[in-house]
């Protein structure tokens, strides 16, 4: 097999500088254009930005060869949704996938992920690459597992050059950000295989790597090689999302030891990263009961040093399957106002079937809302001026003033029209007994 470095020199032979990444041009106090543009989107000073950047506490996600508007992730800035798509070897099609990215992007989600698996996974990827006009997100593991079973060969099997291969293959496509379960360790592994979880791994790529491990008794080839993970994340200019492989998939399991010790270690990997001049977000969980949200946080911002959190919701009950996409926006609204960054959404098929385009738009939906809550209750001036002038409207009856400022305009308009009062000042919810209009119309005779 050819090495890693050879096809370093056969792809880009002799540099002559050092590629520039958006945290080196930070580093420089050089304002890019992509820091600009994120300046300008969130309403924050270039200069405070590039300081977050330097820090850590801010990443903006762009590969240097996708045209696509960046998108900052992080400390001061607007609650981000990211919305999961992709096939699996069970169902795949393409033109499925597309739908399901152009209603992810029309309801709003500011990322989206290609977890695609299966032999049109390279087709997909590309195609959503090419049309997607938010940032890109993958999980470069997935397809090595993948290809390895087309070659009859085991994850075990997997030396650290199919890794590197693929996530420079997926870097050159143009892929933004990609998820790297460098921080599962041994230690960790052996913490999981003590007993004590109801759930051991739900992590996809985390159990793809507990089985190397175990299979091989080494450890993690990831974290072994972090710093070839790290030369091709500066050459495109990839934010690495380090993922939670111990991310627990029960309440019962949150905030326990392998969890723990994972975060630890990816907090040592961010600084890694930081030095290398590389961005990074930190993932979490996951399943958490709601009186621990605030501790995985604080826990997270602490041993992270304010590196942007990525969550999965997350889900504070484990009984809601069919409505997980309500459960993980009570647990994002949460996260969110105590300081997670991005949320990852979380649909109505969770645990249960790979989601549908519809699925998809009441996750996106779900998320969106969670986000603005917690916008709206850390004072953020956006939620409360999209807030105050809804319910100016709502105060003057003005329903189609308030559809300009609701998440779902079609579902809003399409309830209304369904109204017997819909050419009327009243909805049929209380009719003339409407409280609002009973006190407009005293108002207006003392006035």
């Amino acid at each position: 097999m050819m090495g890693y470095k050879l096809l370093k020199i056969i792809f880009y032979g002799l540099k002559l500088k050092t590629p520039m990444t958006i945290k080196s041009k930070a580093l420089k106090n050089i304002v890019s254009e992509e820091i600009k543009f994120v300046a300008e989107q969130e309403n924050i000073d270039v200069n405070e930005l590039i300081e977050k950047i330097k820090s850590g506490k801010v990443v903006i996600l762009k590969n240097k060869y996708h045209d696509v508007k960046p998108v900052g992730v992080g400390e001061g800035l607007k609650i981000k949704v990211n919305a999961n798509i992709g096939s699996s070897p069970e169902h795949m099609d393409i033109d499925e996938e597309i739908e399901k990215l152009k209603m992810a992007v029309k309801y709003g989600a500011d990322t989206v992920m290609d977890l695609s698996l299966g032999h049109l996974l390279k087709k997909i990827r590309k195609k959503v690459l090419e049309l997607s006009p938010v940032p890109v997100g993958t999980v470069p593991i997935y397809e090595v597992g993948f290809m390895l079973s087309v070659r009859k060969k085991r994850i075990e099997d997997m030396e650290i050059d199919d890794f590197l291969k693929v996530m420079e293959e997926q870097a050159r496509e143009g892929v933004d950000f990609m998820t790297i379960h460098a921080g599962l360790t041994l230690k960790a592994w052996e913490y999981i295989k003590k007993g004590g979880r109801v759930i051991d791994i739900v992590s996809r790529g985390g159990s793809m790597l507990a089985v190397w491990m175990e299979k091989r008794k080494e450890e993690n080839p990831l974290y072994t090689h972090f710093d070839k993970i790290l030369e091709i994340a500066h050459e495109y200019d990839i934010t690495l999302s380090l993922g939670d492989g111990m991310r627990p998939g029960s309440v019962v399991d949150a905030t326990d030891k392998p969890q723990i010790h994972e975060l630890v270690i990816l907090g040592e990997l961010a600084e890694r990263a930081w030095k290398a001049e590389v961005q990074v977000m930190i993932e979490g969980p996951g399943h958490v009961p709601l009186n621990e949200i605030f501790t995985n946080i604080q826990l997270e911002k602490k041993l992270c040093k304010g590196a942007p959190f990525y969550v999965l919701g997350p889900l504070p009950t484990d009984i809601a399957a069919g409505y997980d996409h309500i459960a993980g926006a009570v647990g994002a609204a949460l996260a969110g106002y105590y300081g997670a960054d991005l949320i990852c959404y979380i649909t109505p098929a969770e645990h249960l079937r790979l989601p549908t385009p519809e699925d998809v738009k009441e996750g996106v939906i779900a998320a969106k809302i969670a986000g603005h809550i917690a916008d709206l209750a850390k004072g953020r001036k956006e939620a409360f001026e999209r807030n105050y002038k809804l319910s100016k409207a709502r105060k003057k009856l003005d329903w189609e003033e308030q559809f300009k400022y609701v998440i779902e305009p079609e579902k809003a308009r399409k309830y209304r029209e369904e109204s017997e009062a819909k050419n009327k000042d009243i909805c049929t919810m209380c009719g003339d007994y409407c409280a609002v209009k009973a006190i407009n119309e005293i108002l207006k005779d003392i006035e």
